[in-house]
């Protein structure tokens, strides 16, 4: 049985389909059609619910995509949808927000944008532009434009008000922790189960039980099985509650990430840390997906256009593995076998990923070439980090992603580079070495001589910021 509240009311199911999306639930279970489905992929922000969890005693709102998120993501949490926000015979004043600048046309997309700015609203103190594009950046409107809703978040940023989830916050947190259990719990409809283990321990456990299972962390993957393939999926274990998996350790040598740390968590902590990483999760599709998603399992689908694999390889980072009571530390450069293959044995599990302290130095750089800023796929993926000294490279570490089946290091390209000095001269002949390490595929969003191109094109980038004679502009910035 899972518990959760349904704005304040508590909720408890437990003969439910667990390849139900909270979309689905919402709108067959509930007839809450205020959300909706547009792309059932997590791309176009119309499904947008928010989510309440307690974190240090207080509750902390975060926007998620429904149309992705299975029914045993709510385990413990509060849901609140577009039909919760109003305040008695009042719009709420995100709401009222919406309405006095014009931001709504046909209204479809509208649910989903006032679910953005609620808790755009609830996590900030004022207007911050960047925050608003961030907070927006996973929803799309295709008939007012963006200005009026971007004067609608000024307004609701500007001028925040109390609503009654503030005034209920600590009864609501006192709530939730009511739910908490320390017990393996299940919810299941005829043939499809999920288990929801609390400890890692537990999770060892059944999956050597049951090494057939699919391993649901944030979904946001394995759920377009269920939303795009129209697969059944039988039997899931869900990691949600598992908080071991979440912990990150910082140390002098190295940094510990867990592999269910949210993509959002992971870039509060390297932020600071490692900067170029931190830069490229804010591009990591959209935030809702960041909220959810998790590192590890960015990892563990090994698609040739993950985003954080060549960055992690080029920071020499490592994982370690679980089987059982048995672990085992792996370079990731070892970890992928094929297209969308691991060296994972039966019942094995990523439990963390390791990155070097040493590595992440100034030198490490990344870009992703895609075909706009936001919530898009790579075409080409670059992550680089040179160790020089004395002016000569002795240690050269280039990845990418997009060019081959798997995320891959460049070995002819760093044979080049490594113990010369990087001069023009070295550079174009590690340049020519990318045609031996990669020949790229053409596909839809890009040509096999393009992607090659683009790669060549990015390392002479990086050779040029490090020599400080880039000057070009980053789009970073909409016109505003």
């Amino acid at each position: 049985m899972i518990q959760f509240l349904l704005n304040q009311t508590l909720i408890s199911e437990q003969e439910i389909d667990p390849n139900l999306t909270v979309l689905n639930y919402l709108r067959n279970h509930k007839q809450r059609c205020g959300t909706k489905e547009g792309c059932a992929s997590g791309d176009c922000g119309a499904c947008t619910v928010t989510l309440g969890k307690v974190v240090d005693g207080r509750i902390r709102y975060e926007t998620i995509n429904s149309c992705l998120t299975l029914v045993s993501t709510l385990q413990g949490k509060q849901l609140i949808t577009v039909e919760d926000l109003k305040q008695g015979q009042q719009l709420h004043p995100v709401q009222q927000a919406m309405v006095d600048c014009h931001a709504s046309q046909c209204g479809f997309c509208t649910p989903g944008f006032v679910m953005s700015l609620f808790t755009l609203q609830k996590n900030s103190q004022c207007w911050d532009r960047h925050q608003m594009e961030e907070a927006l950046s996973g929803n799309l409107c295709r008939c007012t434009g963006y200005r009026p809703i971007v004067d609608a978040a000024r307004q609701a940023c500007d001028t925040p008000q109390e609503d009654s989830f503030s005034r209920q916050q600590q009864q609501v947190a006192q709530r939730l922790q009511a739910l908490q259990s320390d017990q393996l719990q299940e919810i299941a409809r005829g043939e499809n189960r999920c288990l929801l283990p609390k400890t890692v321990a537990q999770l060892a456990e059944i999956y050597q039980q049951y090494p057939q299972a699919k391993l649901l962390a944030g979904g946001t993957d394995l759920s377009l099985q269920i939303t795009q393939q129209y697969q059944a999926l039988p039997l899931l274990i869900a990691l949600e509650q598992i908080d071991e998996l979440k912990q990150c350790q910082t140390g002098e040598q190295e940094m510990v990430l867990g592999a269910g740390a949210s993509l959002t968590y992971c870039y509060q902590l390297l932020q600071e840390r490692i900067p170029g990483f931190a830069a490229i999760l804010q591009r990591f599709a959209s935030l809702q997906v960041r909220n959810q998603g998790t590192l590890g399992g960015n990892i563990a689908n090994a698609s040739p256009i993950g985003d954080a694999s060549p960055m992690l390889l080029a920071l020499n980072a490592s994982l370690i593995l679980q089987q059982g009571e048995q672990q085992r530390r792996l370079p990731l450069a070892q970890f992928f076998s094929g297209y969308r293959q691991t060296v994972l044995q039966p019942a094995e599990f990523i439990r963390a990923i390791v990155i070097p302290n040493v590595t992440g130095s100034h030198h490490f750089h990344a870009w992703k070439v895609s075909k706009r800023l936001d919530d898009d796929i790579s075409a080409v993926f670059a992550a680089f980090n040179l160790q020089i000294e004395q002016e000569v490279i002795v240690d050269a570490r280039v990845a990418f992603g997009g060019m081959a089946a798997t995320a891959k290091r460049a070995s002819a390209c760093e044979q080049q580079l490594n113990g010369q000095r990087f001069t023009p001269a070295t550079l174009e002949k590690a340049c020519r070495a990318l045609e031996q390490d990669f020949q790229p595929l053409s596909d839809f969003r890009a040509s096999a001589d393009y992607r090659l191109q683009v790669a060549k094109n990015l390392l002479r980038r990086y050779y040029h910021l490090l020599s400080g004679d880039l000057n070009v502009t980053e789009v970073t910035r909409y016109v505003s």
